[in-house]
């Protein structure tokens, strides 16, 4: 197997040389463009595993590198974003970005993503197998529709449990409200955000051990939800 392959967008100098130092440390074959249109070169040519961009490029805007992108590639993009601009991820998000990561930013963090988006690649082709999906002391068997908190069965209404699921399905990716709404509750609820809060608050208290800092369900502040998987 080679190392993974990533394909950086960016202008930054100072970031570029961070990650270059962070992604060839942790094994990784790492390709950098400065704008744009020289990164959609790259991923065309590189065919990488995934590709990181930044949102403000000097020649076209981020969003419209990832709109391009989804024209010909299912790759996993994961978008660098100023704090701040949930705007801005969520339609990142909408335009077909799979995560994103807030300047500024750890290795970890950036790390954690990548390889959440290399286990989504991999898992795709093959995840009738992973029936199971475990985290801690939470287990949830999609096959025979059964959840666990450690060796406790927890009971779900209909709604609760196609909610969790949803995120199991998109474990350690951000699903935005609307992404979760329209999944959940249908095409005709996307604009009925308060049902994902209510609905997560009864997760919450099912599932986590404090549910005001919970340890499985993440907030992701004005733009969605995670499902932690380390």
């Amino acid at each position: 197997m080679p190392d993974p392959a990533v394909v950086l967008i960016e202008d930054e100098p100072q970031i570029r040389r961070f990650l270059r130092a962070t992604m060839t440390r942790e094994g990784y074959r790492l390709f950098e463009a400065t704008t744009g249109a020289a990164g959609l070169v790259e991923v065309g040519s590189r065919q990488p595993d995934v590709v990181i961009v930044d949102l403000g490029l000097p020649d076209m805007d981020g969003l419209a590198v990832i709109r391009r992108l989804r024209e010909w590639t299912d790759v996993p993009v994961i978008v660098l974003s100023a704090r701040g601009q949930e705007r801005d991820k969520v339609t990142a998000l909408d335009a077909g970005a799979d995560d994103y990561v807030s300047k500024p930013f750890g290795a970890g963090e950036l790390l954690a993503r990548i390889r959440v988006a290399l286990r989504h690649t991999a898992g795709a082709s093959h995840a009738a197998d992973e029936a199971t999906f475990k985290v801690g002391a939470l287990q949830v068997d999609l096959l025979h529709r059964r959840v666990f908190v450690g060796d406790q069965e927890v009971r779900f209404t209909p709604i609760e449990y196609k909610l969790l699921t949803t995120l199991v399905q998109h474990a350690g990716r951000v699903v935005t409200h609307q992404q979760l709404l329209r999944e959940v509750w249908g095409p005709t609820h996307t604009d009925q955000a308060h049902y994902v809060r209510v609905y997560m608050g009864h997760l919450r208290h099912k599932l986590e051990a404090e549910p005001a800092r919970p340890r499985y369900l993440l907030t992701e502040p004005g733009v969605g939800y995670r499902l932690a998987v380390e």
